[in-house]
């Protein structure tokens, strides 16, 4: 006698089969017994062109007349990694677990959280950032590549609000300070001064204060609810700034060194004028690292009641 079970979907992470997979168990029955052999397979898309993989993978000998059990015994949940303290939505201190939690991570982004597919942050690196500002006292077009942020994980989560109906978060951040560098080319006015140039450029950034507000929505998949990061916005202020741009004005070393000179007197007026652009690059950053937790586990693993 032969028996093909069809387990339904089952959501899983890479601790157990890969990804959400569907599988397929076949009982072979010897005349007269009541245990057979099965063999699962896994069936998954690897991409969007409908390319299929199969995988075996051979189970010990079950017994026929448990086999509603053995359905239910291979549906792997999804785990937390276990240095991530879980918080739990009926917590009346839920906030202040939450903060708790994020401290705890703050080791482990130096050199990144593979578990979460989080790069190193010590230092960020930034392929390109590319700045058109074209109105206002700062009109310049700007582009800079190959940045490396040194500092961001040195930061104090000092608030964290939640609004669990409204899918909403706002968060308040303290980073003491922050070194950049990277290559630039820059054409424009600031200030009403003209400026050119391209080369390294160096900036040190101090007492920086940061307010993150996230507008999510609940999405369904693999029959779990994910949370994703529908609008991520930043407002930032910083308490000191000092900057140095190489090869201004090609190469000349007097207009460049008068340049750096007014630029961080007048550093204040210049960041206050390309602060939005600065603030939606930012948030969309940080969006996407975030997406990368909340679309790897369903919240009934990253916040269970």
């Amino acid at each position: 006698m032969t028996r093909l079970l069809v387990l339904s979907d089952i959501q899983t992470n890479r601790g157990c089969l890969g990804q959400s997979k569907r599988f397929f168990a076949r009982c072979f029955s010897a005349p007269n017994q009541k245990t057979c052999s099965a063999r699962v397979y896994t069936q998954t898309k690897r991409n969007s062109w409908g390319k299929i993989k199969i995988d075996g993978l051979l189970f010990p000998p079950i017994r026929s007349e448990y086999n509603d059990a053995f359905s239910s015994s291979l549906k792997c949940k999804s785990k937390l990694p276990t240095f991530l303290k879980t918080c739990r939505r009926s917590d009346p201190n839920l906030e202040e677990c939450i903060k708790e939690s994020v401290q705890r991570l703050k080791p482990l982004l130096a050199h990144g959280i593979s578990e979460f597919d989080i790069p190193s942050c010590e230092p960020l690196y930034i392929p390109e950032v590319v700045l058109d500002q074209g109105t206002g006292a700062v009109s310049v077009k700007s582009s800079y590549k190959d940045i490396k942020v040194y500092g961001p994980s040195d930061f104090t989560l000092q608030q964290v609000k939640i609004n669990l109906n409204k899918d909403r978060i706002r968060l308040k951040v303290h980073v003491p300070s922050l070194y950049l560098v990277s290559k630039y080319t820059m054409e424009g006015r600031i200030l009403m001064m003209p400026i050119m140039g391209s080369g390294n450029c160096y900036g040190n950034y101090s007492d920086i204060d940061a307010t993150v507000s996230i507008q999510g929505q609940k999405i369904n998949k693999d029959n779990e609810t994910y949370f994703n990061v529908k609008e991520f916005y930043v407002d930032f202020n910083i308490g000191h700034a000092s900057i140095k741009l190489e090869n201004l004005f090609n190469g000349d070393k007097e207009l460049g060194e008068a340049m750096n000179l007014f630029l961080n007197d007048n550093w204040k007026n210049v960041a206050n004028e390309i602060k939005p652009v600065l603030e939606d690059t930012i948030a969309g950053i940080f969006k996407k690292f975030s997406n990368k937790i909340y679309h790897k586990y369903p919240l009934s693993v990253l916040l269970p009641k």
